[in-house]
């Protein structure tokens, strides 16, 4: 047989599976990933204010009118005079002096002048003392605290049934009590008295007491006077007198 028969009943040999070699992979993901950034290019390029753009464009309003900014003008500097200060000295006159002239001189001595001593303004005035009030009620012991006091005239004689008002504020709280003279026999014939706590405390010319005629006027000056903290001196008497 010819070597250049053909043998007929020879199967044909079978053919080999085609492999993905490394660098069939390495192609294919390189066209993957050149389909996605032109995806995302042209996604960019779209929508260039979405979120996916690292670096959005501002925000321009093409129909709005450009805004001139001032540019400040800088003076130049001036050249300031410089005023020199002369000062002249003073060129001393000749004094004159003045002879002693004789001085008078009298054997009396000189007479002090006497002083007028201010009369009152209003017809009473009065003196204030602190005194214990256990002196005029002893039951009380130091659960009292109080004004009290009497009304004479010039020669020391009671005056009955004058009008005395207590002002102020006491505790916090205001004052504004009225009451006569003679209502408080323990005081004397013409006292009176004004109850202010069962507590003594102490303030400083927060009250004030004084004396009115009929018509409401007052007949003395506002006498202010203090509270004490203090049992001895619980009892704030008031003496009012008329001036002669």
């Amino acid at each position: 047989m010819s070597k250049y028969d053909y043998n007929y009943e020879e199967k044909p040999a079978p053919k080999k599976s085609a492999r993905l070699e490394v660098w069939d992979l390495l192609s294919i993901l390189t066209l993957l990933t050149t389909v996605c950034l032109g995806v995302y290019f042209v996604f960019v390029f779209l929508f260039p204010n979405s979120r996916f753009n690292p670096l959005p464009p501002d925000n321009f309003d093409p129909n709005a009118i450009p805004t001139v900014t001032p540019t400040p003008i800088v003076l130049e500097p001036t050249w300031t005079a410089t005023i020199v200060d002369v000062t002249e000295t003073p060129t001393l006159l000749p004094t004159f002096t003045l002879e002693p002239s004789p001085t008078s001189f009298s054997l009396v001595p000189p007479t002090k002048t006497p002083t007028i001593t201010p009369t009152p303004k209003a017809p009473f005035s009065a003196t204030v003392t602190y005194i214990d009030s256990t002196i005029i009620h002893p039951d009380a012991a130091c659960n009292w605290q109080g004004v009290g006091g009497t009304i004479v005239d010039a020669n020391n004689a009671d005056m009955l049934r004058m009008t005395v008002r207590l002002v102020g504020i006491y505790n916090r709280k205001t004052k504004n009590e009225l009451t006569v003279s003679s209502i408080a026999p323990a005081y004397g014939k013409s006292g009176f008295e004004f109850f202010l706590g069962t507590v003594p405390i102490s303030s400083k010319g927060d009250l004030y007491i004084q004396i009115l005629d009929q018509a409401g006027l007052p007949l003395s000056d506002n006498i202010y006077i203090d509270t004490v903290n203090d049992c001895s001196k619980n009892l704030v008497l008031v003496r009012f007198k008329k001036n002669p």
